[in-house]
């Protein structure tokens, strides 16, 4: 049989998420484009933007949720658009004024992506709607675009700078979970009480914020040994080698009245350690970094939440069994991106200086 010219040899190898991408790239690069150019209100910024955009969405396409990607393309967005902005604020108002008129999105939706509480973001709304009415900033975002025709997407490109950058992030990864597993070898070398003795690591000179994770609804993480917790919409579920497949809705009755709250939940592990946890709900802000001070001392807990916007979440950490039976209660104190707290959970003392996770201290 004779080799057709028209058929490769042999065809390159392509990955599922290589090709999963690639759809979705060309499918949504046209709108990204448009959206970006209401953003810089430049062609060329704009493209710029965009293609920027996909990079780091390409770097992290593999942990997206295939369900809900545009928020997190749209998320990539306003981080890369306002990282170049000289005047934060107006970067902002910028964003608000174009996901509302022009993406028609929701303020709670367009808070979810700017990391921002939903009163801001009517705020922002509020002031321009004094100058120009909405159905004017619409038709004034139509003349901008007007004969725009966005370029081809630059896959390949993406694609290599995508890449590269999954590289980077993955050494920085490897460097950053060294630090993190120091502290627990140095926590169980030492007395966890009594003498006077903590075994605890050095705190860091400046705020180091707990991960805040994004997850998919079933999406299982290891939160200690023998414990995972994951999420769906009705709430919490977490197994533990004490039982499993427990779960705690988002609706329990030990939060308040108003809706708002931040319940504990702890059980003792085998390694001598407690797991805490709980929910939270009924927040202004997106929470940046959840801390819980049992003890007299206090630590950083992860952060666990689905894509979109649900309006809750939920905290872990594990804490030494001694003090956190002799601690007499804890306090557990939620803060937004700013430093600002959302939520306690009882009127005690908020911490002058947080710690990375893991790093204990008086």
């Amino acid at each position: 049989m004779a080799h057709s010219p028209l058929r490769p040899a042999c065809s390159p190898r392509v990955r599922p998420e290589d090709s999963d991408f690639a759809g979705y790239a060309r499918d949504r690069w046209p709108r990204l484009v448009v959206t970006a150019r209401l953003l810089a209100e430049d062609a060329g910024a704009a493209e710029e933007l965009a293609r920027r955009t996909l990079v780091r969405v390409y770097a992290r396409w593999r942990r997206i949720p295939r369900n809900d990607v545009d928020f997190h393309v749209r998320r990539s967005l306003v981080r890369v658009y306002r990282r170049g902005r000289a005047r934060r604020t107006d970067g902002r108002r910028r964003v608000v004024l174009v996901l509302r008129y022009w993406e028609g999105l929701g303020e709670a939706e367009i808070a979810q992506v700017l990391g921002c509480s939903v009163g801001a973001v009517r705020a922002v709304l509020r002031r321009a709607g004094k100058r120009v009415r909405a159905e004017e900033r619409r038709a004034g975002f139509a003349a901008v675009l007007a004969g725009f025709v966005p370029p081809a997407v630059p896959l390949d490109g993406v694609q290599r700078d995508g890449a590269l950058r999954r590289r980077r992030r993955a050494g920085v990864v490897a460097a950053g979970c060294a630090l993190l597993l120091a502290p627990p070898a140095v926590l169980a070398a030492g007395p966890l009480g009594g003498d006077g003795a903590t075994g605890a690591s050095k705190a860091p000179d400046g705020p180091a914020p707990g991960p805040v994770r994004i997850v998919s609804p079933g999406e299982r993480v290891a939160a200690a040994p023998g414990v995972n917790v994951w999420l769906t919409p009705d709430g919490q579920h977490w197994s533990s080698p004490q039982a499993s497949n427990r779960f705690r809705p988002v609706n329990d009755g030990n939060l308040d009245s108003t809706g708002a709250g931040v319940p504990v939940q702890v059980e003792e592990l085998d390694d001598g350690t407690y797991f805490q946890s709980g929910v939270y709900r009924g927040l202004s802000a997106d929470p940046a970094r959840v801390e819980i001070r049992t003890g007299g001392r206090t630590v950083t807990a992860n952060v666990l939440t689905l894509a979109g916007s649900p309006g809750w979440g939920v905290w872990y950490a594990r804490t030494p069994l001694a003090e956190t039976v002799a601690g007499g209660g804890r306090t557990v104190t939620v803060y937004d991106a700013f430093g600002d707290v959302l939520m306690r959970s009882d009127l005690g003392p908020s911490v002058a200086q947080p710690v990375r996770v893991g790093a204990w201290r008086p």
